[in-house]
């Protein structure tokens, strides 16, 4: 392991700067404001955030926008969960366009990318191959793996865990699909490239772990690649109240679930969603509900264990929905505004997490 690979920026700056090889030309650069070390953000060619279009990844992007980092530096990568211009099956149908539409507002640049076929694809595997991932770049659409992978079965659910082996949905659809984007661009070759992500240690006992800066699975210093990668997670320290706040001060109109209810963006038929959630989406989309009951009966293996989608929904409460909110929710287009006159507070933030553990 390089000396450099793996510390928390919340350490005293002393002990921070112990652990980086000065000598090493693909050591991140460091400075220290307020008593906080940061990587120096002019040294990087490149800044990838991952953008979900969630509350965490936009308070991501506001916060390098206020520390100054040149826009066109800057890359937002979306992941497509459910496939590009596929139906909507596990996501919201709206994220897509939410995550366009956030870009465009603040002149970012966007590329979507995907597992072909989507999730629903890898769930419903028979003696098949992982599918290839694909993605956006400046010229054109790449594409990575599907032709060598195991040929393999899955037909269950990702198991609702912290371990990404079982919880194969994040590495399948985004993670793995993520890093495949970035080994299979000739353009990054050679190029200081920061990662960006938005886990906060407040989410959960398992990512309170996390390094809030390390090297990326995807650093490559050797003579071929000759490619310099660093993962950093800024807000890794925050508040859920501080999330709330930038997007406050810069007015940003937050993805639609929020208005619905939910605290978090992550897929609508998130497999961590909480009874009231799945009371509500009964009631919003019945028949995407009953083809996820239908699934868990075909397959014999219930999403949250000994239990049925249809019992947990049971002993939940739908929320009270805006019809208006429910249609731009459920649209493949957004065309509401991205940055607001008047902004308010969500009625899903600060409520009942539903996420990782």
């Amino acid at each position: 392991m390089d000396q450099f690979s793996f510390f928390d920026l919340d350490d005293t700056p002393e002990r921070v700067l112990d652990v980086i090889d000065i000598k090493d030309v693909n050591a991140p650069r460091i400075s220290v404001v307020e008593g906080r070390a940061t990587p120096d953000l002019d040294t990087y060619d490149d800044v990838i955030v991952a953008f979900s279009g969630g509350k965490d990844s936009v308070a991501c992007v506001l916060d390098l926008l206020d520390r100054g980092v040149p826009r066109d530096r800057i890359e937002l990568w979306h992941h497509d969960i459910d496939g590009h211009g596929e139906a909507a099956f596990f996501d919201w149908p709206v994220t897509p366009a939410y995550c366009d539409a956030f870009a465009a507002a603040f002149g970012l640049k966007i590329y979507h990318s995907w597992r072909v076929g989507g999730l629903k694809r890898e769930l419903l595997k028979e003696n098949d191959r992982l599918a290839p991932a694909a993605f956006e770049t400046p010229n054109g659409i790449g594409t990575a793996g599907g032709t060598n992978g195991k040929i393999s079965t899955r037909l269950r659910w990702p198991a609702l865990g912290a371990d990404l082996m079982t919880r194969w949905c994040s590495s399948v659809g985004k993670i793995d699909v993520f890093a495949a984007a970035i080994a299979g661009q000739p353009r990054l070759k050679g190029r200081r490239i920061l990662v960006v992500t938005g886990e906060r240690a407040q989410e959960s006992p398992s990512r309170s772990k996390y390094a809030t800066f390390e090297t990326h699975r995807n650093h490559a210093p050797g003579p071929i690649a000759r490619r310099t990668v660093h993962h950093w997670r800024p807000i890794h320290g925050w508040t859920e109240e501080q999330v709330w706040d930038i997007i406050a001060r810069h007015r940003v109109n937050p993805h639609p679930c929020y208005h619905l209810g939910w605290s978090r963006a992550s897929c609508q038929f998130c497999i961590f969603s909480g009874k009231s959630h799945l009371a509500t989406l009964r009631q919003m989309v019945p028949d995407r509900f009953e083809e996820f009951a239908e699934l868990e009966r075909r397959f014999g293996h219930t999403i949250r264990r000994g239990v049925t989608i249809e019992q947990t929904a049971d002993d939940g409460t739908a929320f009270d929905l805006d019809p208006g909110m429910v249609e731009v929710a459920l649209s493949t287009d957004y065309n509401e505004p991205i940055v607001l006159n008047e902004w308010t507070l969500p009625k899903g933030a600060f409520g009942e997490n539903a996420g990782p553990i």
